[in-house]
């Protein structure tokens, strides 16, 4: 049974108006040899005994012998268990300072990982008696953070209140005694002699601002560079037509919305595409791994689909899990819970581990054109760009379409040109006829 020992020193009679005992060690023990609350009545009461019965009331727990009995157990609070892949991260910031009082669960700092802020909470309440790590250090799993001392919140006394009131006179001391102070005398110049020139350094300034890569965007950099020494990066191309995808939407937006809340967009379309047409090219959903930059294709019956989301800290990829199954409002859905997530800052690390095919959409920022890079371990990205008005021949005659790029960038190491040709086609047509996806054909 833990128990608490006090050590106490025996006071005189003419003790200060209020004694405090405090307990200066706790410890655990199985037995309880003492009470301490026990000894701190016998100790009371043989006071009480040696003095008189008129000096009794001195001795009155609200006056004279006033007990304040302390607990100074601390804990320290270390870095938790972020994720399996995650072994350290970086401490952005402390949210509290040493003697702050923190509740239990109330956040006390933050640490920066290569895909997500991880909150660090108190376990127990108490008071901070010390930090252990400075700000934007890295840190690892299970290392030391804080030291808290538990207990309940520190009674506030009345000398904080004066010296806050001290602190309330001093401006308007300062302002008085600014006030008296003499301005400096204008430099004289003498009758006749030319204003002095600006110097041409003044006339405008060149800066430069050196700020410290954040984790996430080193990890983005070092994983875009690994892509590009690891796999064998080729892009292939192909238009498609939206007319068709458009109006459908068109006619059954307001009606999805009205029935499920779900705002019908074209990443549920294109997502859907792309499963179907992986089930003919398997290998676009598939992955190498093993030693050596791998030696063994992994194929799946499942398609989890990384959908790229840009935010104020950097490219994240939260996954849509098991598309093969969803339909077109559940990939919406699925799509807008992440795209919110990932814009409030609050995805977890189950949100963005996985995925076998990623999914990047430029065309919101109005890209026209580009190149996506592998998001390894997968084997294929398909990059979708800005719809625009183009004229195109359709049965000889010339039209304007609402028309947009496709690539697909793919790793030629396993998945060769004819197989991403094929697979870019097949998305086009469930794209240009979206009545063959409803279908399944």
């Amino acid at each position: 049974m833990a128990c608490r020992r006090l050590a106490m020193r025996r006071l005189p009679l003419a003790a200060t108006p209020s004694v405090a005992l405090s307990a200066t060690s706790v410890s655990s023990c199985r037995q309880a040899s003492v009470r301490p609350f026990s000894r701190l009545s016998q100790y009371k009461d043989g006071l009480l005994g040696s003095a008189s019965r008129n000096s009794q009331q001195f001795f009155n727990a609200s006056s004279i012998f006033n007990l304040q009995v302390r607990s100074y157990a601390s804990m320290v609070i270390k870095v938790p268990a972020m994720a399996e892949s995650i072994s350290e991260g970086t401490l952005k910031q402390f949210s509290k300072k040493v003697g702050d009082f923190v509740l239990q669960d109330e956040e006390i700092a933050t640490i920066e990982t290569d895909k997500i802020d991880v909150a660090v909470n108190a376990p127990e309440a108490g008071t901070i008696t010390e930090l252990l790590v400075e700000e934007e250090a890295t840190v690892t799993v299970g290392q030391d953070l804080v030291k808290l001392e538990l207990g309940g919140a520190p009674e506030e006394s009345g000398g904080k209140q004066e010296a806050a009131e001290g602190e309330s006179k001093a401006p308007a001391d300062a302002v008085q005694e600014s006030g008296n102070k003499q301005a400096p005398p204008k430099e004289e110049r003498e009758e006749g002699e030319p204003p002095v020139a600006p110097s041409q350094e003044g006339l405008g300034n060149r800066e430069e601002k050196r700020v410290k890569m954040n984790r996430m965007r080193l990890r983005i950099a070092e994983r875009l560079k690994q892509s590009q020494n690891t796999a064998a990066s080729l892009t292939t191309f192909n238009e498609v037509d939206m007319s068709a995808l458009m109006e459908m939407r068109k006619l059954y937006k307001d009606k999805v919305l009205e029935k499920t809340g779900v705002k019908l967009g074209f990443m549920s379309a294109f997502t859907r595409a792309c499963v179907l047409a992986s089930r003919d090219v398997p290998t676009v959903n598939a992955s190498i791994e093993g030693p050596d930059g791998g030696d063994t294709i992994v194929y799946r019956d499942y398609v989890d689909v990384s959908v790229a989301v840009a935010t104020e800290k950097g490219l994240v990829t939260p996954v849509v899990r098991n598309a093969e199954a969803l339909d077109f409002v559940g990939i919406e859905k699925a799509i807008a819970e992440l795209g919110k997530k990932a814009r409030d800052a609050k995805l977890t690390i189950e949100d963005m581990a996985g995925g076998t095919f990623t999914i990047s959409n430029g065309g919101v920022f109005g890209s026209l054109y580009g190149t996506p890079i592998i998001n390894l371990p997968q084997t294929a990205v398909l990059g979708l760009h800005a719809i625009k008005d183009r004229p195109v021949a359709i049965n000889g005659k010339i039209e304007i379409r609402p028309m947009m790029y496709l690539a697909l960038t793919y790793d030629h190491r396993l998945l060769d040109g004819r197989e991403a040709v094929t697979f870019l086609v097949k998305v086009k047509d469930y794209i240009e006829d979206p009545r063959r996806m409803l279908l399944g054909i």
